[in-house]
């Protein structure tokens, strides 16, 4: 095994042959290294219970195999306790699919085009919730004009302020959705289009506060192609979303990912002080250039698969074993399963390297609470791009341009390794003040 070849990851993301200027794929599996299928199953005791230190350590050296990434990840963002046992996991499991069947029936009854196997691509309502009868929308959902979803709209009365709010953001995630990894061979199927517009469109309902934020699809979507259940592709998107959701949160004054820039700012200017400055007199202070890498985890920096190789090392590197029951919504889920780690102080040993670099700094590195591994990964890049961005950038589209030049000339694991360089150095700038 140990001397066996490492195996392209690619045909499990199969590219359209007529894409030819996609980003070649880094990722491979590596027997001895890669997460297998084999040392995952061994992982898990009779019981169910999961060592998922042992798992982290797997993960951060070669990734996990695609034919198990699904279910792995569910642990590494927090939707099952590593504490419980396969059959509480399975009741915890088919709780959130009836819950998830309850909403989709809810999104139903206001748009029936939820669960047809559709989406559109054109707005249904004005702003003041009146029908539009477009010929775009009739075409593309078989409603027509005569349908029961416009007469029971006209008869209806005035919609809320949430529902109207909902239906006019329902063309805008099908128009995200005909754009996002077009390139694959898996999003030729319409149905699976309109499984990620669903997903998204539900979303979309329950979070008040976000509810659809261009640059949900790109996160969305690896979940689809990874989970065959649809509720379980949800729940896996919605515990993404509560790491990231504060990101896309906006108010009238500003958007929530402006927060994650000025600490981008803040760590160049101890990292290198230099390039800052450089950067500030080109009028990028505000690190807004930056915005698309922390906005969608640097999906677009990467080959879809070496997008989802980096995510799971990311999110390997912040493991929390508290984040299931941080997580757990009691109305949600009942009560919680036995073994969850609430209230007991966690073991280091089960928590991600970055993680415990936190833990030994009082569990901070900003005033509000330590800082997403995302805005070390993007310093990173600053970092190993400064010759360049200070002897060539005269302006900010030069900027702009070098960073675009970095895709698909990213290496994962070099990035996540510089990333934990300049979290320590920082962490020590930060202990000297």
């Amino acid at each position: 095994m140990w001397g066996a070849a490492a195996e392209p990851a690619d045909s499990y993301y199969q590219i359209r042959p007529e894409c030819t200027d996609v980003p070649n794929t880094r990722f491979k599996i590596k027997p001895g290294k890669t997460l297998s299928v084999r040392k995952w199953q061994a992982a898990f005791t009779q019981e169910g219970f999961l060592d998922i230190g042992k798992t982290l350590g797997r993960i951060q050296r070669g990734g996990i195999h695609p034919s198990i990434r699904g279910e792995v990840w569910e642990f590494l963002l927090g939707c099952y306790d590593p504490k419980s046992t396969f059959d509480e996991r399975e009741q915890i499991r088919q709780r959130r699919r009836l819950q998830y069947a309850s909403w989709k029936q809810e999104c139903k009854q206001m748009f029936p085009v939820i669960g047809s196997g559709g989406f559109i691509t054109a707005p249904v309502i004005t702003e003041k919730g009146q029908p539009i009868l477009d010929p775009l929308v009739l075409q593309e959902t078989n409603l027509g004009e005569d349908s029961d979803f416009f007469k029971e709209l006209e008869s209806r009365g005035p919609l809320d302020k949430k529902a109207i709010q909902w239906m006019l953001t329902l063309h805008q995630i099908g128009l995200d959705v005909n754009r996002t990894d077009r390139t694959l061979v898996f999003y030729e199927k319409k149905e699976n289009l309109s499984k990620l517009w669903d997903i998204l469109a539900l979303y979309a309902w329950i979070d008040n506060d976000v509810g659809y934020c261009q640059g949900m699809s790109d996160l969305c979507s690896p979940m689809i192609m990874l989970l065959e259940d649809e509720a379980d592709a949800f729940w896996c998107f919605e515990r993404l979303m509560r790491r990231l959701r504060g990101n896309f949160r906006s108010t009238g004054r500003s958007v929530g990912v402006e927060a994650q820039l000025t600490h981008l700012s803040t760590i160049t200017q101890i990292i290198d002080p230099k390039l800052h400055h450089h950067l500030e007199n080109l009028g990028g202070g505000d690190y807004l250039f930056a915005i698309r890498m922390i906005m969608v985890q640097f999906r677009r920096e990467f080959s879809f698969c070496d997008s989802l190789y980096l995510w799971e090392m990311m999110w390997g590197l912040e493991y929390d074993p508290e984040m299931y029951s941080l997580y757990e919504e009691p109305e949600f889920e009942g009560e919680r399963t036995e073994g969850s780690s609430k209230g007991k102080p966690k073991s280091i040993k089960q928590c991600g390297k970055y993680e415990r670099e936190n833990m030994k700094n009082g569990g901070k590195s900003s005033a509000e609470g330590p800082l997403p591994i995302a805005v070390f990964l993007v310093a990173s890049v600053l970092k190993d791009k400064s010759s360049k961005l200070m002897t060539e950038a005269r302006g900010l589209d030069d900027v702009v341009k070098i960073l675009n030049d970095i895709t698909g000339n990213l290496d994962a694991k070099k990035a996540c390794a510089g990333a934990m360089k300049l979290h320590k150095k920082y962490l020590k700038k930060q202990a000297k003040k």
